[in-house]
Formats: structure tokens, sequence, C-alpha cells
């Protein structure tokens, strides 16, 4: 199954930066790109009030123009990259989680029209970053420039999300020819003196920090030999704290959808939500890939 690079396009300035990143995304995984549209008809919230009155609502021209020009342009600037348009009935999120079934990645902006200024993340991102059912990026902040040559960072803390978050970041840093960050966030030091069996078990943490980063490296060195993988021990107040301050240089952070401790229930945990609002970078959501309907 030729999966695509799905991105969301309603022509803001933050999606069409989303889809320059979506082009080259496509173009690294040789796969086809396609710039999808959600809308919603104007009498209801993405369903007709009565369908026997209103029928299905019809895709509207100026978006149609809309996404055929940005097609245009990303052909133009991308060589070799295959690009299609849709328009669907529905809202935006909910019309990408649909799509991600089929997808290879989704990638989004951080808002879209109508967002506010205020807000680092749309609900649009917010509900893909947390329903999908492929990897999603969410290409943030769209008013700076992010630099695609840095390396790709990963949060490592010993989870199922966490490894999974780490094959995608070396696979994502190998098409990139990038280095690979595998970054444990540990508790800052105090300054005052601290009981001996308190001094034991930072000793215990560390080691653990340590080994963890040791097992990562190598399991990413296994399917990567040729990848350049860095282990980093960083000291900050939270482990989103020290994952954001990380991506500071970085082309883009990779994050699980629940670290240690995540509830089974949470589609995206506390970490993964805070990393995605607040990152310098943009932050790859290692959602594991779905069967297709």
């Amino acid at each position: 199954m030729n999966r695509p690079v799905v991105v969301g396009v309603d022509g803001s300035p933050s999606s069409l930066v989303a889809a320059e990143h979506a082009a080259r995304a496509a173009v690294l995984r040789r796969r086809p790109l396609h710039l999808v549209h959600g809308y919603l008809h104007p009498l209801g919230y993405g369903v007709p009030l009565n369908p026997y009155d209103l029928g299905v609502p019809a895709p509207t021209e100026h978006a149609e123009k809309m996404l055929e020009r940005t097609a245009a342009d990303l052909a133009d600037r991308w060589p070799g990259l295959t690009v299609e348009v849709r328009q669907v009935a529905g809202g935006p999120g909910a019309t990408l989680v649909a799509e991600s079934r089929r997808a290879e990645l989704v990638v989004v902006g951080s808002r879209g029209l109508g967002g506010f200024a205020g807000l680092l993340l749309g609900s649009v991102g917010a509900q893909v970053a947390a329903h999908a059912h492929c990897p999603v990026l969410v290409v943030r902040p769209e008013e700076q420039p992010i630099p695609v040559d840095g390396p790709v960072v990963v949060g490592v803390d010993g989870s199922k999300s966490a490894r999974l978050a780490a094959g995608y970041a070396a696979d994502e840093a190998a098409r990139r020819n990038v280095p690979l960050v595998l970054v444990h966030v540990d508790p800052p030091d105090g300054d005052r003196p601290v009981p001996e069996e308190v001094e034991e078990s930072q000793a215990a943490y560390r080691a653990e920090a340590v080994r963890l980063l040791a097992g990562a490296s190598a399991a990413v060195r296994a399917d990567h030999p040729d990848l350049v993988v860095r282990e980093h021990q960083v000291r900050a107040a939270s482990p989103a704290q020290g994952l954001v301050e990380a991506s500071g240089e970085a082309s883009v952070l990779a994050v699980g959808t629940r670290g240690r401790g995540g509830f089974a229930g949470l589609l995206l945990g506390s970490v993964s939500q805070a990393v995605v609002q607040h990152a310098h970078c943009p932050v790859l959501v290692a959602h594991p890939y779905e069967r297709a309907d």
C-alpha cells in the first residue's frame, strides 16, 4: 500500500508552512502528497441540518483554487513530487483523523484560519495529534525559520511508547542525513546536602538513565549502523521542560504518545501534550500505524 503523506490545508500561513514540510517529508519518503481541506456546511457543524432539504454540502470554488494553487507551487519547487488535492465534507480535525488510517504521515500546522494568535496549538492540531492512526508531524512555530539540518531529538524513558518514538526518530534522522540525539531528562540536583539514602537513590536513578540510553542507542544502531547517535542526560524541573529546551537546535523532536506512568485511557500523555504545545521545532508524535479499513 503506497500510503501518502497527508497535510491539512486551509490557506492560513500556518497550514502553508505545514504543506511545505509535508512536501519535503513526501520527497524524503518517496510517497505522494495529498493536500486535504475539510469543510463544514454553513448551516451545520459538518452535517446538514436536514439532508433531504440541503443535500451533501458542495466543495467551494475558493477552496479548490487555493488547493490547486498550493499544489502547483509545491510541485514546481519539489521536482518529482506527486500532489493530489481533495475537499472532504466534515470538520478539519475529524477529516484528518479519518485520512490518517490510510496515511504514511499526517502533517498539521499549529493554527488554522480563525485560530487565536495566543494559542500555541489550535484545536485541529491538538485533535489530530491525540487521535491519529499514524505518526503526526505538528509544525510549529510558523513565525520563525526552522533549521532543517539540525539533529532529530527523541525523549527516552524506557516505555513502549518511547521505544516506538526512538525507532521513528532514527528513521527520520537517516532520511535527513542528520544525527540522532537520545535525551533522558533527570531531575535537577539541589544545592543543599541530602541524606545518604537519598543520595544513593539519586545515584541509582542516574545509573538507570545511563542504562536506558545505552539500550535505546543499541536498538537504533542495529537498524541504522551508519547513523550518528548521541546520548544526552539533561537536568530539568520536568521531562517536558527538558525536551522543550533540547528542541532549540533540532529539526524534529519525536515523542511517544504516553510515557512511563501514563494512563492507558489517555490518547496523548501530559509530557507529549506540553512538548507539542511549546517545542521550538516540529514535533513528531509517534502513533503506531493502524490497518486501513
